[in-house]
C-alpha cells in the first residue's frame, strides 16, 4: 500500500465567541460525526481542538480523487460551513497532506462521537 492522501482544515479560535468550543463539540457529537462516518471515499476523520487556539479537522481518504473532490467542494463552501458559523470566521488553513502511516495501539481503536 502507498501513502494515503489527507487533508487538514483549521480554524483559529483566538476571536471565537464565548461558548464556541462547547458548541463545536456538540455539533461534532450530534451531527458531524454521523455525516463523516458515512462519507464515501473517506477512511477516517479526526476532530482536534486546542482550547482558545484552534479547531481542526484531519481527513484521510482512500485516494487522491476522493481527497481532491472533497477539497474543492469544502473550499467553495468553507465560509458558510457549520464550523465557520460557530467560530465566526473561515478556516485559516485548508491543506492537503500525505498520511505516511497509522498505528493502532494495544488498547485498540475507539470511534465514539464524543470523548
Amino acid at each position: 500500500m502507498t501513502a494515503m492522501p489527507g487533508l487538514t482544515a483549521r480554524w483559529s479560535l483566538a476571536d471565537a465567541p464565548d461558548g464556541a468550543e462547547a458548541a463545536l463539540a456538540d455539533y461534532v457529537a450530534e451531527t458531524s460525526h454521523a455525516r463523516f462516518s458515512a462519507l464515501d471515499g473517506l477512511r477516517f476523520k479526526t476532530w482536534r481542538m486546542r482550547s482558545g487556539e484552534w479547531f481542526e479537522g484531519c481527513y484521510v481518504f482512500v485516494d487522491d480523487a476522493a481527497r481532491d473532490a472533497f477539497q474543492v467542494s469544502f473550499t467553495e463552501t468553507a465560509a458558510e460551513s457549520p464550523g465557520s458559523q460557530l467560530i465566526g470566521s473561515s478556516p485559516v488553513l485548508i491543506e492537503p497532506c500525505t498520511i505516511v502511516a497509522v498505528a493502532e495501539g494495544a488498547a485498540g481503536f475507539a470511534a465514539p462521537a464524543r470523548y
